[in-house]
């Protein structure tokens, strides 16, 4: 066993130690030109008036619908603006979801009715006319769902697992607390439940709701599904443990349409010696309806192109390819992000693919999902030192980029300072407002330096 730790060790020093000589195997000519892009993102700050831009002339822009087909036509054109080249467009077929009205309300013991803050969560079938008047039950964990059994048949369940404030990266409780979104209307129908309610992704307390994308099984019987704020999940929860009746009250005139053609956009700076290696980086065009997509993915749209227009405006000239992609529909099925990995590129090797959807707040870092990529790419962190985004770390990449995972891509993420991020996310606070220009400019600075660094360099 000795043996065995020692062998150990000799291996992760020697990691270590390649690690930290590595850091330094870049030409020197990289700091300077690492400098001028800071420096000139912050003093021009173009990215903060694109995504104005975007965020009042062309607003929310769910797939399919008319806002988001205004996004991709915004979108060329401003790439075409930008002098970008082989600007196009490539077809994505994608869900048509409308929200129509949503009203609700909760009675305890059968007294006066208070209104709720709800919204119905996407992909979610509508009540009838007349609406849902049931019971609610509340459910904290799969495993209380499962004791409950056929308790919860004719009623609401009301699935309140709240995000863990205590855990440090936002990141990690949203993906603990989100299951019972994505298939709280599923699992609850299975006992009879007739609507779902669902406590909002966030842990903020306020009257806001979030929406975000819910997930049918075919096989299952199809109830309607709808967020309530934080505070409203709090009065529930406080009146249900109290042993009173509750009573809710949910009509939701949100329905599916037929699929429709839409698009993701493109463009590039051409690599100047090895063109068809390619680094992608990319964004996702369309947000949910709510707010005006500001920080999601209004502030990845806005990265992406000052990202390239920061190249050409510094005269740089990267060796290989690097191509901006802004995903259609990564909110409701990832449609953008498989269409685009499913096209046949037979003269390309895609060498890496970056993505920025943390929304606009001072960036951290860059997250890398594969070890080995990782220990390659830790050399460049120093050229992020100065703006503070220099923790290249083992980490999530970007929903858009999991189809390329798939492929065996290397996929990286731009990893941001995310304890607001949850505050507005998919919901009516996610305006331009929420975004500070500054913070905004360094994002797009971190994305360009490493982008550069990378098609330089390779992977």
């Amino acid at each position: 066993m000795k043996l065995y730790f020692y062998i150990i060790s000799i291996i992760v020093i020697g990691i270590c130690s390649s690690s930290l000589s590595a850091q330094q195997a870049y030409p020197a000519a990289y700091d300077s030109i690492a400098q001028k892009i800071a420096t000139t993102a912050l003093m021009e700050n173009r990215a903060y008036g694109m995504l104005a831009d975007l965020c009042t002339n062309v607003g929310a822009r769910i797939a399919g619908s008319p806002q988001a087909a205004k996004a991709v036509a915004w979108a060329t054109k401003k790439m075409q603006d930008l002098g970008f080249q082989n600007v196009h467009t490539e077809p994505v077929m994608v869900p048509h979801w409308i929200r129509g009205h949503e009203e609700g309300s909760y009675s305890v013991d059968r007294k006066k009715k208070v209104s709720l803050h709800l919204c119905a969560l996407g992909g979610s079938i509508g009540t009838s006319k007349n609406g849902i008047r049931a019971e609610v039950v509340q459910i904290k964990s799969w495993e209380e769902l499962k004791a409950q059994g056929e308790h919860v048949k004719g009623k609401i369940v009301f699935f309140n697992r709240p995000m863990d404030r205590s855990i440090y990266h936002t990141g990690t409780a949203y993906g603990l607390a989100v299951d019972q979104r994505g298939h709280g209307a599923t699992e609850a129908a299975r006992y009879g439940a007739v609507a779902v309610l669902v406590r909002s992704m966030s842990t903020r307390l306020d009257n806001v709701p979030h929406t975000g994308q819910m997930v049918y099984d075919s096989t299952v019987t199809k109830i309607p599904a709808a967020a309530i704020s934080t505070n409203d999940a709090d009065v529930l929860d406080k009146e249900i443990s109290q042993k009173k009746s509750v009573v809710v009250s949910l009509n939701l005139g949100c329905r599916m349409l037929p699929d429709v053609e839409s698009a993701n956009v493109i463009g590039e700076i051409t690599g100047s010696e090895l063109p068809r290696e390619v680094l992608l980086v990319g964004a996702h065009l369309d947000s949910w309806d709510k707010g005006q997509g500001a920080q999601d993915d209004g502030a990845g749209v806005a990265h992406t192109l000052e990202m390239l227009r920061l190249m050409k405006e510094l005269n740089l000239h990267p060796k290989r390819t690097i191509r901006v992609v802004l995903f259609m529909n990564e909110e409701n099925g990832l449609s953008g992000g498989f269409a685009y990995a499913n096209m046949r590129r037979p003269q390309e090797k895609l060498i890496g693919a970056i993505e920025t959807d943390n929304g606009g707040f001072s960036p951290r870092g860059f997250g890398v999902t594969d070890t080995i990529v990782l220990s390659r790419l830790i050399r460049f962190a120093p050229l992020l030192n100065s703006i503070g985004a220099d923790k290249i770390v083992r980490g999530h990449s970007g929903s858009d980029l999991y189809p390329l995972e798939l492929q065996h891509v290397p996929t990286i993420g731009l990893q941001v300072d995310m304890q607001r991020y949850f505050d507005y996310h998919h919901s009516d606070s996610d305006v331009l407002a929420t975004v500070n220009e500054r913070e905004l400019a360094l994002g797009a600075a971190a994305l360009a330096i490493l982008s550069y660094a990378i098609a330089q360099e390779g992977i």
